[in-house]
């Protein structure tokens, strides 16, 4: 996995003087301008080496390659004839590392788009489009008296993980032999009078090229239920934002954010402790959008059912093989991580209904590690729109497809 700064992103090499014109046309984050295809490309007049070099770099972004970024778009060949070079070739002309080689000729791994489809058309522009979503969404069968909960209520998931309502968390295995007793998790989703008046602060906003310039001053504690008054949101609640498991889960989460663009769905990450160098760390290199910090531990609070859902590494961690397998599919991402702040208040995510709809969705890390997974945080983001748009189902296929 690779940063999410624009800047990092197209390096020294040919889209660095595209800039200005990216920004322009609404191309003003990582997500988005990887999901270009070829027609976006001709739109803001792209010579053919560009366009490689978008390929190119979009493609080792998906590996966490992105240091071969700048040699491999100067050699002057495109993808395919890159990947068509022997392991030898890779080795001795760039110079690439054994397993780095291996993660780069996996074709299968971490699929981007097809250049073929995009959320966005030459016909109208990226507002537009979204805001036609979000017309599309208020034709929806439920009702409007009916609530997001009351929506949801009956849906089923059918991917191994425990479902009770809208609330879900992944299943617990036998600690130490059965010794060691995992800690409950909540059975009901949290009442929405239990997050609508927390306060929280904007740390930093949505990162857009140029952004990291901009930012100086943090701005002053609001109330959260301001934040979805208008369009539902999404939470993620990062239980320590140097954990390199936390990192992992904010990359995955904010790769899909055309899909949740094009169904008119925000996106927060929230932490329960502010450290500055830790926020600078986070931001935007793991995690692109705004950052909220939640001082009164509210949203923390709810997924406990009112109190902290904590657990020590002991138990929760070198007990725990599920926490440890989480451990490793993080650490096979190549990110890095650190030890600062407090690790043992457990995290999860919200899915949030427009205005006061509700509480659609609440996932609990009941393992250090555990994901919301993306699909089904995809699908309870449909299902609350009621929209099914085209070109979210073909990002959706593309996902389905790694």
């Amino acid at each position: 996995m690779a940063s999410f700064s624009t800047e990092d992103f197209v390096g020294n090499g040919r889209l660095k003087e595209l800039l200005p014109k990216l920004l322009d046309h609404g191309w003003d984050d990582v997500p988005t301008l990887k999901a270009m295809n070829s027609d976006d490309m001709d739109d803001i007049g792209m010579t053919r080496p560009q366009k490689d070099a978008l390929e190119i770099r979009s493609y080792l972004h998906d590996r966490a390659l992105m240091q071969y970024g700048d040699q491999l778009e100067a050699s002057g060949k495109s993808l395919a004839e890159l990947l068509s070079l022997s392991n030898t070739d890779l080795s001795s002309l760039y110079p690439m590392k054994r397993g780095h080689i291996a993660r780069f000729m996996d074709r299968k791994q971490h699929n981007p788009p097809s250049r073929n489809n995009s959320i966005y058309t030459k016909s109208e522009n990226n507002s537009q489009k979204l805001e036609n979503t979000t017309r599309n969404s208020r034709k929806s069968s439920f009702g409007s008296d009916i609530t997001v909960e009351q929506s949801l209520a009956s849906f089923k998931i059918k991917d191994g993980h425990v479902f009770k309502g809208v609330v879900a968390s992944v299943p617990v295995e036998p600690r130490a032999c059965g010794c060691v007793q995992p800690p409950p998790v909540v059975e009901n989703v949290a009442p929405y009078s239990t997050i609508e008046n927390i306060s929280v602060q904007k740390l930093v906003p949505e990162y857009k090229i140029g952004t990291e310039r901009l930012i100086k001053t943090k701005s002053p504690p609001m109330k959260v239920s301001e934040l979805w008054r208008d369009k539902p949101a999404i939470f993620v609640c990062i239980r320590r934002p140097g954990c390199i498991m936390c990192r992992a889960e904010a990359h995955q989460l904010y790769s899909k954010k055309p899909i949740f663009d094009a169904l008119g769905v925000q996106l927060f990450a929230v932490l329960h402790e502010h450290i500055e160098s830790e926020v600078n760390d986070f931001w935007p290199k793991y995690w692109g959008g705004v950052v909220l910090y939640d001082e009164g531990q509210g949203f923390f609070k709810a997924l406990g059912g009112g109190k902290l859902l904590k657990e020590n590494f002991v138990s929760g961690f070198l007990f725990n093989p599920r926490a440890i397998a989480n451990y490793k599919r993080a650490k096979a991402t190549g990110l890095e991580m650190n030890f600062k702040g407090e690790g043992e208040t457990k995290g999860g995510l919200f899915v949030v209904g427009r205005g006061k709809n509700g509480i659609a969705y609440q996932f609990i890390e009941r393992n250090f590690g555990d994901w919301a997974p993306p699909s089904e945080v995809v699908e309870i983001c449909t299902r609350i729109q009621n929209i099914q748009p085209e070109s979210v189902k073909s990002l959706r296929e593309d996902e389905e497809e790694e």
